[in-house]
C-alpha cells in the first residue's frame, strides 16, 4: 500500500471489485456464464486461463464449481493440473463427489494432499473409502501421518475422536509468555489454526487455557499459569458423540475445547469451524432422514443410485398406504351410501398430516438440541395437545360449516342431513388434529428413548397415526351418525 493511499480507501466495504474478467459474479456465486468460461478453459487444456478465472476464488468455491462441472470436465481437470486437486479444495469437496475424485486421482497423489491437511480434515477425506483402499493411499504417505491417521480413522465416526485435529498446542504451567512465543515462532508443527494455548500438567492433563489474544497482551516475563484460564475448564472425552460436542460448543460458547483420552491426557483439539461444519451435516441428514431420503444422497448420484437409497422408504409408505386403504374398505358401504364421504375424507387426513408433520418437524429439532428433555417431556406433550386440540376445534367450525353448505347446495341431502355432516366432518377433524399433535411429539420421544434416531423413523409413524386415525374416525362416525339417517 501506497503510503498516499487514503485511508478510506482501503478495505471499504462499499468498495467495487477489482478489474478483471468479469466472469466471477460480485455477489460470490458461480454464475452460468462463469462455469462455461471454466469448462471452456478446460476442454481448450488452457491451464493459465483456468488459473486467472479462480486464483482469487476461496477453496470451497473451487469444490462447488468442481461440483458444477461435468464428470468428463473434472476428469480432465484433474489431469490439467497435473494429476491431482489442491489439498485444500480435497477436503471442501461434497461426500458424493470425493470418492469419484479420489479414484480419478490415484493414490501416490491423494496421499500427497491428505499429508497437508490437518488430521481431521485428512480424515475426512478418506473415512467413508473401505479399508482396502484406504490402505493403498496410506501406504503412499510418510510414517508419521499415516499412523497419525491411522489412529484417527480407528474412532467411531461420528465421535470427538474423529471430529478433533491432533495438531495443537500446549505448555506446562511454569513456562513464561516469551517462552512460549519463541516456541511457536520455531516450530513448523503448529496446527494451520488455533486459538488458544492449552496448560497441562506433569502427566499432559489440561488444567487450563489461555486465548490467544490475552498472550500477545501480557508482557513476556509473564508465566502462563497467572494468566490462564482455569474455573469450569471443560475437556471432550475422544468417545463423546460429535451432537454432545455440538451441545457443548453452543451451550457455553466455545471457541475451541481440548480432547482427552481415558486416562484424561490431552490428544487432540476441536475448533468452531469443525463444529460448524458438522452441525451443517448433521442437519442436512436430519432434514433428508425426515423425508425418507438417505443422508449420503447427493445431486451428483446416478439415477441408479437415486432409486436404490429411495426405493426402501417409497415401499415402507406403500404398506402404510396400504394400511389406511384398509380401513377404508372397512366402510365401503357407508362411501357408497354417502358420496360426499369419499370427497371430503382426504382433506381431514390431510390436515392431520400436515398437524403432526409442524409438530414432528419442531420436537426432532428440539430433541437434537437438548431443548426438549425428561424435566421438560410432560409440559411440552400437554402443550402439543393443546395446540391440536384447538387447532382441531377452530378448523372443525370452518371445514364443518363449508362441507354442509356445499352438501346441502350440491342437492345431496337436506338442511338436517347438511348439518349431521358437518357435525362429523367437525368432530373427525378435532380428534385427528389432537392425535397428530400427541403423535408428532410421543413418537420421536419414545423412538429416542428405544435407541432409534427419531428423525428418520418418525416421520412414517406420524403419518400412519394420522391416516387411520383420520379415516377410522370420520368415516365411523358417518356410518354411525348419517347412515342411519339416510335410511
Amino acid at each position: 500500500m501506497s503510503e498516499n493511499t487514503p485511508i478510506d480507501e482501503v478495505a471499504r466495504p462499499d468498495a467495487p471489485p477489482p478489474e478483471g474478467d468479469g466472469q466471477f459474479a460480485e455477489d460470490q456465486t458461480l454464475t452460468p456464464e462463469f462455469v462455461r468460461s471454466v469448462s471452456d478453459a478446460i476442454e481448450a487444456e488452457d491451464a493459465d486461463a483456468f488459473e486467472g478465472l479462480t486464483n482469487e476464488l476461496h477453496p470451497a468455491d473451487v469444490a462447488d464449481l468442481i461440483g458444477l462441472l461435468h464428470e468428463e470436465d473434472r476428469e480432465a481437470l484433474i489431469a490439467l493440473l497435473g494429476g491431482a486437486l489442491p489439498a485444500e479444495v480435497l477436503a471442501e469437496l461434497d461426500e458424493d463427489l470425493l470418492e469419484h475424485i479420489i479414484e480419478v486421482m490415484g493414490p501416490a497423489k491423494v496421499a500427497e494432499a491428505v499429508a497437508e491437511l490437518d488430521t481431521d480434515d485428512a480424515a475426512f477425506v478418506l473415512e467413508d473409502l473401505d479399508e482396502e483402499k484406504q490402505a493403498e493411499i496410506l501406504s503412499y504417505a510418510p510414517i508419521e501421518d499415516r499412523l497419525a491417521l491411522r489412529a484417527a480413522l480407528d474412532f467411531e465416526e461420528e465421535s470427538a475422536g474423529r471430529l478433533m485435529q491432533r495438531e495443537f498446542f500446549a505448555s506446562p504451567a511454569f513456562w513464561t509468555v516469551g517462552q512460549i512465543i519463541d516456541r511457536m515462532r520455531g516450530t513448523e508443527e503448529l496446527p494451520d489454526t488455533f486459538y488458544e494455548v492449552f496448560v497441562v500438567d506433569p502427566a499432559f492433563k489440561p488444567v487450563g487455557s489461555v486465548p490467544l489474544s490475552t498472550l500477545l497482551k501480557s508482557p513476556r516475563e509473564t508465566v502462563i499459569e497467572t494468566i490462564m484460564i482455569s474455573r469450569n475448564m471443560r475437556t471432550v472425552p475422544v468417545t463423546m458423540d460429535q451432537e454432545e460436542v455440538a451441545y457443548l460448543f453452543e451451550q457455553y460458547n466455545l471457541i475451541s475445547v481440548p480432547v482427552v483420552d481415558d486416562a484424561e491426557r490431552l490428544i487432540g483439539m476441536i475448533t468452531v469451524d469443525d463444529v460448524v461444519e458438522m452441525v451443517r451435516e448433521e442437519t442436512h441428514e436430519d432434514m433428508l432422514a425426515l423425508g425418507g431420503v438417505e443422508a449420503d444422497t447427493g445431486l451428483n448420484d446416478t439415477v441408479f443410485e437415486t432409486v436404490r437409497s429411495r426405493f426402501s422408504w417409497l415401499a415402507v409408505n406403500l404398506v402404510t398406504a396400504i394400511l389406511a386403504s384398509l380401513v377404508i374398505a372397512l366402510f365401503d358401504g357407508a362411501i357408497g351410501q354417502i358420496v360426499a364421504l369419499a370427497v371430503l375424507m382426504p382433506i381431514v387426513a390431510s390436515m392431520g398430516g400436515n398437524a403432526g408433520t409442524q409438530t414432528l418437524t419442531v420436537v426432532v429439532r428440539s430433541l437434537a438440541t437438548k431443548d426438549l428433555t425428561a424435566s421438560n417431556a410432560t409440559r411440552i406433550v400437554l402443550r402439543e395437545a393443546l395446540v391440536g386440540l384447538l387447532n382441531g376445534v377452530l378448523f372443525a367450525i370452518i371445514m364443518g360449516a363449508l362441507a354442509g353448505v356445499w352438501y346441502f347446495a350440491s342437492g345431496w341431502g337436506g338442511q338436517d342431513d347438511a348439518m349431521r355432516l358437518g357435525l362429523v366432518v367437525g368432530v373427525a377433524m378435532v380428534v385427528n388434529l389432537l392425535c397428530a399433535g400427541l403423535a408428532g411429539i410421543l413418537v420421536p420421544i419414545s423412538l429416542q428413548r428405544a435407541g432409534a434416531d427419531p428423525a428418520v423413523s418418525s416421520a412414517v409413524f406420524v403419518t400412519t397415526v394420522t391416516d387411520v386415525v383420520g379415516f377410522f374416525v370420520f368415516l365411523g362416525l358417518a356410518a354411525a351418525v348419517l347412515l342411519p339417517a339416510a335410511s
